[in-house]
């Protein structure tokens, strides 16, 4: 995989000073709330933008939704301080309706795909079709799912197109907070289900494979301004990045596709 350094020379200093948008001339502190989806991608990316314009980025992490005490909107209702966001697109829009998100501030960074993972080792089912994926969620003895987009799909859409509603009721779960990669892992559940770009950081599972088209379900990762920011300017700065050419590398590579701003 190129190097975000090597991309850096091969584009030219230009896009840094177009990144860059504040010409200010004292390094500014930017503060991140960001959901698990794009995470791989952006802890890999961060250190080049804070060396690219001596900024620094402090990060905080929780789910898109929900009502654990590290979720983002629950994070922004008990007053801790943030800059940018980046999370579940539609869970940012229903934050900007709130006016917890600058108006047009919002830049959709990257669609990412369900997958499904197994314990490490452990035999992978057949998931090539719908039939397929039935039947391997009919023979599981236990199902995770996230608390986040691709668990609310999951469960109260995908099981319904199965016809398999009932049936999951005492042998699927929902993994409020944790990585269900890790809940795989330590045999807690034979199936999870979650991004692949959430899966793939997770140590002792294999992936299986994204969801069939006829199953499949994108989530859009959004980011956003916050209303109130100490620093929007630099904000706005760190979101161009990442939805620049400079990061798509490193964004297929944790799993996901690039959109195009």
């Amino acid at each position: 995989m190129t190097s975000i350094s090597a991309t850096f020379r091969s584009i030219g200093l230009g896009v840094l000073s177009a990144l860059w948008l504040t010409g200010a001339t004292e390094a500014a502190e930017v503060r991140v709330m960001i959901s698990g989806g794009l995470t791989a991608a952006y802890q890999a990316l961060v250190p080049e933008f804070e060396k690219a314009t001596g900024n620094k980025v402090v990060t905080a992490y929780g789910p898109s939704m929900g009502t654990t005490t590290n979720a983002i909107p629950v994070r922004l209702e008990r007053g801790e301080p943030a800059d940018v966001l980046i999370m579940v697109g539609y869970a940012l829009t229903d934050l900007a309706g709130k006016g917890k998100v600058v108006a047009g501030s919002q830049v959709d960074l990257t669609k990412s795909p369900i997958g499904v993972a197994v314990k490490a080792g452990a035999p992978k089912p057949d998931i090539s079709s719908v039939e397929a994926v039935k039947r391997a969620l009919l023979a599981a003895k236990t199902i995770a799912y996230s608390d986040s987009a691709s668990g609310v799909y999951v469960s109260t859409e995908m099981f319904e197109k199965l016809g398999i509603t009932e049936a999951m009721k005492d042998k699927a779960r929902k993994i409020p907070a944790t990585p269900v990669g890790e809940i795989v892992a330590h045999g807690e559940a034979e199936l999870g289900f979650q991004q692949i770009s959430e899966l793939k950081p997770v140590k002792g599972i294999d992936i299986v494979g994204p969801l069939p088209n006829e199953l499949q379900k994108i989530t859009i990762f959004s980011a956003g301004i916050v209303t109130g920011s100490k620093e929007p300017e630099a904000g706005r700065a760190l979101i161009k990045f990442l939805a620049s050419p400079a990061a798509r590398d490193t964004i297929i590579a944790s799993g996901m596709e690039p959109i195009a701003n």
